[in-house]
């Protein structure tokens, strides 16, 4: 299995442009029209998920280029209200994409819950027990618990409800380690810079860390939905290849991706 690092976006609040954006190249043989672009700002847990994604739509719709950043949710709103040039933000739940449609900056009429997320407690350290989250973050040997910024990042604020629920907040402060985004959570446990940590399911169904370590999925019970959402910027609004890509997220195709990567699909 490789050990390929999980890669993390420069995501300050106004610098957008030092993202690394992602772009995927048209079908071979088949040219691309000038102009067809869309520009997709995603939350980090979606990461790996992205490429299969995008590289469905890509293969549906040819002539259409696709570039892609991800971040902490609440990072990539600041970046869009600055004018950071996105087409689709993909939030990772409901009240940041809706921040962006009271602020005039998104279309209310083209939001969409696309998928639910799931939180997982994961760690690469072999002898600790994951018979249960309390039991688990408790254990003596968990010197440090990774997790996403709860301010700016959905799957950092669902481990907060989670540990508050558990009674456990207050308890494991001295040994938290927070990332800006749940990726960065990931790398800190991969890494061995973290004894567990609190990340995305689906970043550990991606091949790039399915093989390593163990982890245990949170109970959904302990905190709220992690709705992934799409939306449409007031800039995308008028591209009809962006129009494209948000109608595709809710397409069969799309949905067995997001399946395979751990994602539960809206009813």
């Amino acid at each position: 299995m490789s050990r390929a690092r999980t890669r993390i976006l420069c995501l300050g609040l106004t610098l957008w442009a030092c993202a690394s954006p992602r772009r995927l190249p048209a079908a071979e043989g088949k040219a691309r029209e000038p102009g067809q672009a869309v520009s997709v700002a995603a939350a980090a847990n979606l990461i790996y998920a992205l490429e299969a994604l995008d590289g469905r739509f890509t293969e549906l719709h040819p002539r259409v280029a696709v570039t892609t950043s991800t971040g902490a949710s609440g990072n990539l709103v600041a970046q869009i209200r600055n004018g950071a040039p996105y087409d689709v933000f993909l939030s990772a739940d409901r009240d940041f994409a809706e921040r962006l449609v009271r602020g005039g900056q998104a279309k209310a009429e083209t939001l969409r819950v696309f998928g639910i997320g799931r939180l997982a407690l994961w760690t690469t350290r072999p002898g600790l027990d994951l018979g249960a989250v309390d039991r688990a973050v408790l254990d003596p040997a968990v010197r440090r618990i990774a997790l996403a910024n709860p301010e700016t990042a959905p799957y950092g604020l669902a481990a907060r409800q989670a540990l508050e629920k558990l009674g456990l907040w207050d308890t494991v402060q001295p040994r938290l380690v927070r990332g800006e985004n749940v990726s960065q959570a990931a790398e800190f446990v991969e890494t061995g810079n973290a004894d567990a940590g609190f990340v995305a399911l689906s970043l550990l169904m991606s091949p790039k860390l399915r093989d390593r370590g163990r982890w245990i999925e949170v109970p959904a019970g302990l905190y709220l939905p992690l709705s992934q959402v799409a939306v449409l910027t007031t800039r995308g609004a008028a591209n009809p290849a962006a129009r494209d890509y948000i109608g595709f997220l809710g397409s069969q195709d799309a949905g067995s991706i997001l399946e395979a990567f751990g994602y539960r699909l809206p009813r």
